[in-house]
């Protein structure tokens, strides 16, 4: 099932296991540390956007708003169990119909094409973040 909701409509168990699906991959699995709770998961246009199966979130993602009708996707991952699923796609395809402006994203450097595959075009060299390359793509709706 896929969910959508900003900060306050989050329930506190919710919330928690969403970051804890954040950690499990960033932190954990990609040795990424960064302060990955930065203040703008609780920006009141934050919208939160996952995939769960039985209450667990299985993939999850975030668009925050930026300037004018422009958004940015980000925190996008998958649980390891449930990859290759198509989840992470359905998620961002949500993200893309429900935001009607550009949309911007750093989106880790192996995952070009998959993000080309929904319309995204690469607007950055390649750049490191936490030793992990990254390029910044965007989804030009003008």
């Amino acid at each position: 099932m896929i969910k959508s909701a900003n900060f306050s409509e989050l329930d506190t168990e919710t919330l928690y296991k969403l970051l804890q699906l954040r950690i499990e991959v960033f932190a954990v699995e990609q040795k990424s540390i960064y302060q990955d709770l930065d203040g703008r998961d609780c920006e009141p246009e934050t919208q939160h956007i996952w995939a769960e199966h039985e209450g667990v979130p299985l993939s999850v993602l975030r668009v925050l708003k930026g300037p004018g009708d422009s958004s940015q996707i980000g925190r996008v991952c998958t649980a390891r169990q449930a990859r290759g699923n198509g989840l992470a796609a359905r998620l961002i395809e949500l993200a893309c119909r429900e935001n009607p402006g550009d949309i911007w994203l750093h989106g880790q450097l192996y995952l070009r094409s998959w993000y080309e595959s929904f319309g995204f075009i690469t607007e950055s060299d390649e750049f490191a973040i936490d030793g992990i390359p990254h390029i910044a793509m965007r989804l030009s709706r003008s």
